[in-house]
């Protein structure tokens, strides 16, 4: 069954996190009843579900996940009628994201002494890359020539291009040519092999500490700050959104809830009469 799980979700193009998450979920609920997840009934999955919420907290966002995993495994794979099944989903808080400010940002990096430790915090911010996507960049996707990074296969695998600062370009060579890297930009140990997730986590927890930031932060915050001090600097929403990769204008109108901006700032379009 999770063989037949994996090859689905594998041809549709889910990404390996997702497909890593979906058969993980399904295992959990597999192990609680005892049984094949193909024997687990939908009233027997909406009692699971409803005493993790009661019971455990269980997160909006988990309960939406084993939803979708167990969907795929009822209507894909069982060719269930997932029609008549009514899992009805909870909502998903509206909490806006946690950014850093410019400063925290220059603090951050500024902390980070190994080359390729700061090269990849700041390309991150710099081009408002995902995790996957950093560390999976190969050499070939910095475009010097047009000041672009090209990020391959982000998520929905759709190619696009994003920022790439003179000054950090300046700081790739210089990390590129003490480190070079044989397949991806950013490797671990291994040659050849991108580097962990885990390690990039640690890395910028690292940096945060010893600059005295204590905001609740995440690798993926690098990624909302990139967002949100473009808009400030008064960059168009669909320009942030292409730069993103977001496939809907409504997951980027968030920043418009977090930035600084003020009346103060806005020019009214007498004034430019």
């Amino acid at each position: 069954m999770r063989q037949r799980m994996y090859e689905e979700m594998s041809y549709r193009h889910y990404s390996p996190r997702s497909i890593k998450t979906y058969l993980s979920l399904v295992s959990v609920v597999s192990a609680h009843f005892g049984k094949s997840p193909d024997l687990i009934s939908i009233p027997e999955l909406k009692d699971y579900l409803f005493k993790r919420i009661s019971l455990d907290g269980l997160s909006v966002s988990s309960i939406n996940q084993t939803i979708s995993a167990f969907k795929i495994l009822f209507k894909d794979v069982l060719e269930r009628d997932w029609d008549t099944i009514r899992i009805k989903r909870p909502r998903r808080p509206k909490l806006l994201p946690v950014v850093f400010s410019k400063e925290e940002v220059s603090h951050i990096l500024k902390s980070i002494r190994n080359r390729k430790h700061y090269c990849l915090i700041a390309l991150t911010y710099a081009s408002g890359l995902r995790m996957g996507e950093v560390i999976n960049l190969k050499p070939c996707d910095i475009d010097s020539d047009r000041m672009q990074v090209k990020v391959r296969g982000g998520k929905g695998y759709k190619d696009r291009y994003t920022l790439l600062p003179e000054q950090l370009l300046v700081k790739l060579r210089d990390y590129f040519r003490g480190y070079r890297p044989l397949t991806y930009l950013f490797e671990g140990q291994e040659p050849g092999k991108p580097y962990s997730e885990t390690s990039a986590r640690c890395i910028l927890k690292k940096a945060m500490k010893k600059a005295g930031i204590k905001k609740q932060a995440c690798f993926h915050t690098l990624r909302h700050s990139f967002a949100t001090h473009l808009l400030e600097q008064g960059t168009n929403v669909r320009i942030i959104q292409e730069l993103l990769g977001h496939r809907s204008l409504k997951t980027t109108t968030v920043y418009l809830h977090i930035s600084n901006l003020t009346p103060a700032q806005i020019k009214s379009p007498l004034d430019e009469l």
